[in-house]
Protein backbone atom coordinates (compact mmCIF):
# COMPACT_ATOMS: atom_id res chain seq x y z
CA UNK A 1 0.00 0.00 0.00
CA UNK A 2 1.27 3.46 -0.92
CA UNK A 3 0.57 5.77 2.03
CA UNK A 4 0.85 9.59 2.23
CA UNK A 5 4.22 11.08 3.14
CA UNK A 6 4.82 11.73 6.83
CA UNK A 7 5.62 15.40 7.56
CA UNK A 8 5.57 17.91 10.41
CA UNK A 9 2.41 19.79 11.42
CA UNK A 10 3.79 22.99 9.85
CA UNK A 11 4.51 21.24 6.53
CA UNK A 12 1.04 19.69 6.58
CA UNK A 13 -0.54 23.12 7.21
CA UNK A 14 1.30 24.65 4.23
CA UNK A 15 0.28 21.80 1.94
CA UNK A 16 -3.32 21.99 3.20
CA UNK A 17 -3.55 25.73 2.51
CA UNK A 18 -2.21 25.21 -1.02
CA UNK A 19 -4.85 22.57 -1.64
CA UNK A 20 -7.55 24.77 -0.09
CA UNK A 21 -6.90 27.42 -2.75
CA UNK A 22 -7.56 24.81 -5.43
CA UNK A 23 -10.69 23.58 -3.62
CA UNK A 24 -12.11 27.12 -3.48
CA UNK A 25 -11.41 27.55 -7.20
CA UNK A 26 -13.36 24.35 -7.89
CA UNK A 27 -16.24 25.60 -5.70
CA UNK A 28 -16.43 28.87 -7.65
CA UNK A 29 -16.27 26.99 -10.95
CA UNK A 30 -19.03 24.63 -9.76
CA UNK A 31 -21.23 27.60 -8.77
CA UNK A 32 -20.74 29.07 -12.26
CA UNK A 33 -21.55 25.72 -13.88
CA UNK A 34 -24.72 25.37 -11.79
CA UNK A 35 -25.78 28.86 -12.85
CA UNK A 36 -25.26 27.91 -16.50
CA UNK A 37 -27.35 24.81 -15.91
CA UNK A 38 -30.19 26.93 -14.49
CA UNK A 39 -30.00 29.08 -17.63
CA UNK A 40 -30.67 26.10 -19.88
CA UNK A 41 -33.89 26.36 -21.94
CA UNK A 42 -36.67 23.89 -21.20
CA UNK A 43 -38.98 21.70 -23.30
CA UNK A 44 -42.71 21.35 -22.68
CA UNK A 45 -43.89 17.77 -22.28
CA UNK A 46 -46.98 17.27 -24.40
CA UNK A 47 -46.98 13.47 -24.35
CA UNK A 48 -49.10 11.66 -21.79
CA UNK A 49 -47.15 9.14 -19.71
CA UNK A 50 -48.99 6.67 -17.49
CA UNK A 51 -47.06 5.06 -14.63
CA UNK A 52 -48.07 2.46 -12.07
CA UNK A 53 -47.35 3.09 -8.41
CA UNK A 54 -48.54 2.27 -4.94
CA UNK A 55 -51.82 4.15 -5.42
CA UNK A 56 -52.53 2.83 -8.91
CA UNK A 57 -51.89 4.68 -12.15
CA UNK A 58 -50.30 8.14 -12.20
CA UNK A 59 -49.32 10.75 -14.77
CA UNK A 60 -46.04 12.67 -14.88
CA UNK A 61 -47.91 15.61 -13.38
CA UNK A 62 -49.03 13.39 -10.50
CA UNK A 63 -45.41 12.59 -9.67
CA UNK A 64 -44.91 16.26 -8.68
CA UNK A 65 -47.32 15.70 -5.75
CA UNK A 66 -48.40 19.33 -6.12
CA UNK A 67 -44.88 20.77 -5.89
CA UNK A 68 -43.13 22.97 -8.47
CA UNK A 69 -40.19 20.69 -9.29
CA UNK A 70 -39.58 16.98 -9.75
CA UNK A 71 -36.31 15.01 -9.72
CA UNK A 72 -36.58 11.51 -11.21
CA UNK A 73 -33.99 8.80 -10.68
CA UNK A 74 -33.85 6.50 -13.70
CA UNK A 75 -33.30 3.26 -11.77
CA UNK A 76 -32.06 0.36 -13.92
CA UNK A 77 -34.56 -2.48 -13.47
CA UNK A 78 -35.50 -4.23 -16.72
CA UNK A 79 -38.77 -6.22 -16.90
CA UNK A 80 -36.93 -9.54 -17.13
CA UNK A 81 -34.70 -8.90 -14.09
CA UNK A 82 -35.51 -10.35 -10.67
CA UNK A 83 -33.92 -7.43 -8.77
CA UNK A 84 -32.85 -3.86 -9.37
CA UNK A 85 -29.36 -2.69 -10.32
CA UNK A 86 -26.80 -2.80 -7.47
CA UNK A 87 -25.21 0.53 -8.40
CA UNK A 88 -28.62 2.24 -8.65
CA UNK A 89 -29.47 0.74 -5.27
CA UNK A 90 -26.29 2.18 -3.75
CA UNK A 91 -27.20 5.59 -5.20
CA UNK A 92 -30.71 5.43 -3.74
CA UNK A 93 -29.34 4.35 -0.36
CA UNK A 94 -27.54 7.70 -0.04
CA UNK A 95 -30.55 9.90 -0.79
CA UNK A 96 -31.30 11.90 2.35
CA UNK A 97 -34.61 12.63 4.04
CA UNK A 98 -37.01 13.88 1.35
CA UNK A 99 -38.50 16.48 3.70
CA UNK A 100 -35.58 18.83 2.94
CA UNK A 101 -36.20 18.63 -0.82
CA UNK A 102 -39.93 19.02 -0.37
CA UNK A 103 -39.43 22.12 1.77
CA UNK A 104 -37.95 23.71 -1.36
CA UNK A 105 -40.94 22.71 -3.47
CA UNK A 106 -39.16 19.73 -5.04
CA UNK A 107 -40.41 16.14 -5.21
CA UNK A 108 -38.25 13.06 -5.74
CA UNK A 109 -39.39 9.86 -7.44
CA UNK A 110 -37.82 6.68 -8.79
CA UNK A 111 -38.89 5.28 -12.16
CA UNK A 112 -38.02 1.86 -13.60
CA UNK A 113 -39.18 -0.13 -16.60
CA UNK A 114 -39.90 -3.27 -14.57
CA UNK A 115 -43.57 -4.00 -13.76
CA UNK A 116 -44.68 -2.66 -10.40
CA UNK A 117 -45.32 -6.24 -9.22
CA UNK A 118 -41.53 -6.74 -9.37
CA UNK A 119 -40.63 -3.33 -7.98
CA UNK A 120 -42.80 -3.64 -4.87
CA UNK A 121 -41.12 -6.69 -3.24
CA UNK A 122 -37.63 -5.39 -4.07
CA UNK A 123 -38.47 -1.98 -2.60
CA UNK A 124 -39.73 -3.71 0.56
CA UNK A 125 -36.56 -5.82 0.76
CA UNK A 126 -34.41 -2.67 0.57
CA UNK A 127 -36.55 -0.83 3.13
CA UNK A 128 -37.05 2.25 0.95
CA UNK A 129 -40.00 4.60 1.45
CA UNK A 130 -39.39 6.85 -1.57
CA UNK A 131 -42.11 7.03 -4.27
CA UNK A 132 -41.30 4.45 -6.97
CA UNK A 133 -43.19 4.01 -10.24
CA UNK A 134 -43.17 1.58 -13.12
CA UNK A 135 -42.94 2.93 -16.68
CA UNK A 136 -43.59 -0.53 -18.15
CA UNK A 137 -46.73 0.60 -20.00
CA UNK A 138 -45.31 3.81 -21.53
CA UNK A 139 -42.34 5.21 -23.46
CA UNK A 140 -40.93 7.32 -20.62
CA UNK A 141 -37.64 5.42 -20.33
CA UNK A 142 -36.87 5.46 -24.04
CA UNK A 143 -38.02 9.06 -24.53
CA UNK A 144 -35.69 10.24 -21.76
CA UNK A 145 -32.84 7.98 -22.90
CA UNK A 146 -32.74 5.80 -19.79
CA UNK A 147 -33.40 2.79 -22.02
CA UNK A 148 -31.50 2.65 -25.32
CA UNK A 149 -31.69 0.27 -28.25
CA UNK A 150 -28.16 -0.94 -28.98
CA UNK A 151 -27.63 -3.55 -31.68
CA UNK A 152 -31.27 -4.55 -31.63
CA UNK A 153 -31.35 -4.98 -27.82
CA UNK A 154 -32.73 -2.72 -25.11
CA UNK A 155 -30.05 -1.52 -22.71
CA UNK A 156 -30.68 0.23 -19.40
CA UNK A 157 -28.54 3.09 -18.11
CA UNK A 158 -28.67 5.06 -14.85
CA UNK A 159 -29.60 8.71 -14.85
CA UNK A 160 -31.47 11.61 -13.32
CA UNK A 161 -33.98 13.91 -15.03
CA UNK A 162 -35.45 17.16 -13.70
CA UNK A 163 -38.83 18.69 -14.46
CA UNK A 164 -40.56 22.00 -13.70
CA UNK A 165 -44.31 22.55 -13.37
CA UNK A 166 -46.28 25.68 -14.24
CA UNK A 167 -49.83 24.88 -13.16
CA UNK A 168 -50.74 21.88 -15.35
CA UNK A 169 -47.89 22.39 -17.82
CA UNK A 170 -44.81 20.21 -17.32
CA UNK A 171 -41.34 21.06 -18.67
CA UNK A 172 -38.16 19.01 -18.97
CA UNK A 173 -35.20 21.09 -17.76
CA UNK A 174 -32.23 18.75 -17.36
CA UNK A 175 -30.94 15.15 -17.56
CA UNK A 176 -27.62 13.48 -16.81
CA UNK A 177 -26.48 9.86 -17.00
CA UNK A 178 -23.83 7.42 -15.81
CA UNK A 179 -20.72 9.39 -14.62
CA UNK A 180 -22.91 12.49 -14.42
CA UNK A 181 -24.30 10.97 -11.21
CA UNK A 182 -20.89 11.05 -9.50
CA UNK A 183 -21.03 13.28 -6.44
CA UNK A 184 -24.85 13.43 -6.36
CA UNK A 185 -27.09 12.23 -3.54
CA UNK A 186 -27.37 15.06 -1.02
CA UNK A 187 -30.27 17.52 -1.01
CA UNK A 188 -28.10 20.40 -2.26
CA UNK A 189 -26.49 18.43 -5.10
CA UNK A 190 -29.92 17.36 -6.37
CA UNK A 191 -31.25 20.91 -6.12
CA UNK A 192 -28.22 22.11 -8.09
CA UNK A 193 -29.56 20.10 -11.06
CA UNK A 194 -32.91 21.88 -11.06
CA UNK A 195 -34.08 25.08 -12.74
CA UNK A 196 -34.81 26.79 -9.39
CA UNK A 197 -31.63 25.53 -7.72
CA UNK A 198 -31.21 25.86 -3.95
CA UNK A 199 -33.34 29.03 -4.08
CA UNK A 200 -30.69 31.12 -2.32
CA UNK A 201 -30.31 34.87 -2.82
CA UNK A 202 -26.68 34.53 -3.98
CA UNK A 203 -27.53 32.20 -6.86
CA UNK A 204 -27.62 33.28 -10.49
CA UNK A 205 -29.76 34.03 -12.39
CA UNK A 206 -31.45 36.37 -9.93
CA UNK A 207 -35.15 36.19 -9.14
CA UNK A 208 -35.54 32.45 -8.61
CA UNK A 209 -34.86 32.39 -4.87
CA UNK A 210 -38.34 33.84 -4.23
CA UNK A 211 -40.04 32.18 -7.20
CA UNK A 212 -42.09 30.00 -4.85
CA UNK A 213 -43.22 32.94 -2.75
CA UNK A 214 -41.21 31.73 0.25
CA UNK A 215 -38.04 32.82 2.07
CA UNK A 216 -34.65 31.83 0.65
CA UNK A 217 -33.92 28.10 0.74
CA UNK A 218 -31.56 28.08 3.75
CA UNK A 219 -34.12 29.97 5.83
CA UNK A 220 -36.57 27.10 5.34
CA UNK A 221 -34.31 24.42 6.79
CA UNK A 222 -35.81 22.66 9.82
CA UNK A 223 -35.36 19.37 11.63
CA UNK A 224 -37.05 16.91 9.30
CA UNK A 225 -39.85 16.23 11.81
CA UNK A 226 -40.69 19.95 12.06
CA UNK A 227 -41.85 20.50 8.47
CA UNK A 228 -45.57 20.89 8.03
CA UNK A 229 -45.44 18.75 4.87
Amino acid sequence: MSLPEIVSREEWRAAREALLAKEKAVTRARDALNADRRRLPMVEIGKEYVFEGGDGTATLLDLFEGRHQLVVQHFMFAPEWDAGCRSCSAFLDQIGHLAHLRARGTSFAVVSRAPFTKILPFKARMGWAVPWYSSYACDFNSDFEATLRVGGELVERPGVSCFLRDRDRVFHTYSTYERGLDGLGSTTTLLDLTALGRQEEWEEPKGRATALGAPAGSERIRYHDEYED
